[in-house]
C-alpha cells in the first residue's frame, strides 16, 4: 500500500526534525477540541479495501475511517484518533499501520509496525515501538517493506521483513522514498518512486534498476500492470511487454494517496480527502467516498 501525502514526505526526505514530525502527526493526533467539532479525515496517508465486506479504510493524519461498500460517507472508527502514517490490508479485518499514538493511549510517539485483526477498532504493537515511524507501508503475504523515519538519528530508514514484521533487515533506498508497490506476482519484485527517479528491484530491495518512467509519482501495482499517478493527477500505465508507458486516463488535482485493492481495484484521495476508484485500469473514474 501504498499510501501518502506529498507534504509528509517531502518532510521526512528532509531528514524530518522532531518540530516537523509533529507538523505530521507527533504532537496533534488526538481528540483535542473534538468534543466540539470533529476534524473528519484530514492529510490522507494511505487506503485499502477491507476483503470481508468490501469496505473502504481511510488512514489519515486524524483517525482511521471506514465507507461501507454503497456508502458514500467515511466515518471514523473506533472514536479514535490515531494518526495512521503507513498503512495497508493484509487480509480480512487484517491491517498493518504504523505513525503516531490517540495522545489519549501511554505508547511511545513513534508507533513501529502495529497490527490490527478487527478491522481497526484495535491496534497491537508487532515490532518496532518508539524507534519507528514508517510513511511509506506495503506488505504481501509475509513480505514487509517500510521506509520511515528513525526515532534517535531522525534519519530516514528502510526496512523488510520476510516473517510478517518479526525480524527486520536494512535496506537502502535509491533516493528518499515517497512511494512503493509489491509485484502481485511476486513478494520480491517491488517498484519504489521517490521525487526524481522510480526504481526496481527484483531481489527485495538489495539491489536497484532505475525505470525510464514518464514522471515520478505515486504507485500501485495489479494484475493489470503497474500505474503511477503524477503530481498533476495523470495516471500512466506501464506496457510490461515493450518496456514503455503509456498514458491511461486522470483524476482531478494533486492526489494526496494511491493505492490498489483486490489487485483490480485503483484508488487515489484527493487533498480534501474525496476517494475516486477506477475499475477499467484507470479509463474512468468514480467517486468512492467523501469526507
Amino acid at each position: 500500500m501504498g499510501e501518502l501525502t506529498w507534504r509528509c514526505v517531502r518532510l521526512l526526505a528532509c531528514a524530518v526534525s522532531v518540530a516537523a514530525l509533529a507538523g505530521c502527526g507527533e504532537q496533534s493526533s488526538g481528540p483535542a477540541g473534538a468534543a466540539a467539532i470533529d476534524p473528519g479525515p484530514v492529510h490522507v496517508h494511505g487506503l485499502g479495501v477491507n476483503p470481508a465486506d468490501g469496505a473502504l479504510f481511510v488512514a489519515t493524519h486524524t483517525g482511521l475511517f471506514r465507507a461501507p461498500e454503497g456508502e458514500l460517507r467515511a466515518r471514523r472508527v473506533a472514536g479514535r484518533y490515531q494518526d495512521t502514517m503507513g498503512f495497508t490490508v493484509l487480509g480480512p479485518n487484517r491491517f498493518l499501520g504504523s505513525g503516531h499514538p490517540d495522545l489519549r493511549e501511554r505508547l511511545p510517539p513513534f508507533l513501529g509496525l502495529i497490527e490490527s485483526s478487527d478491522a481497526g477498532r484495535t491496534w497491537r504493537a508487532l515490532s518496532l515501538q518508539g524507534s519507528v515511524d514508517f510513511h511509506v507501508l506495503e506488505a504481501r503475504g509475509q513480505r514487509v517493506y517500510g521506509y520511515g523515519s528513525d526515532w534517535e538519528s531522525r534519519e530516514p530508514r528502510f526496512l523488510t521483513s520476510s516473517d510478517g514484521g518479526g525480524r527486520w533487515q536494512r535496506l537502502k533506498a535509491p533516493e528518499a522514498l515517497i512511494s512503493l508497490a509489491i509485484s502481485p506476482h511476486d513478494p520480491d519484485t517491488l517498484v519504489v518512486a521517490g521525487d526524481r527517479h522510480v526504481y526496481s528491484s527484483r531481489d527485495a530491495g538489495r539491489s536497484w534498476k532505475k525505470i525510464q518512467a514518464p514522471s515520478p509519482g505515486l504507485l500501485a501495482w495489479t494484475r493489470s500492470g503497474l500505474f503511477v499517478v503524477d503530481r498533476e493527477g495523470r495516471v500512466w500505465r506501464d506496457a510490461p511487454t515493450d518496456g514503455t508507458w503509456r498514458s491511461a486516463g486522470s483524476v482531478r488535482g494533486q492526489p494526496a494517496a494511491f493505492d490498489s485493492a483486490s489487485d483490480e481495484e485503483l484508488l487515489v484521495a484527493s487533498h480534501d480527502g474525496t476517494i475516486v476508484s477506477s475499475l477499467d485500469d484507470g479509463r474512468s473514474w468514480a467517486v468512492r467516498s467523501r469526507p
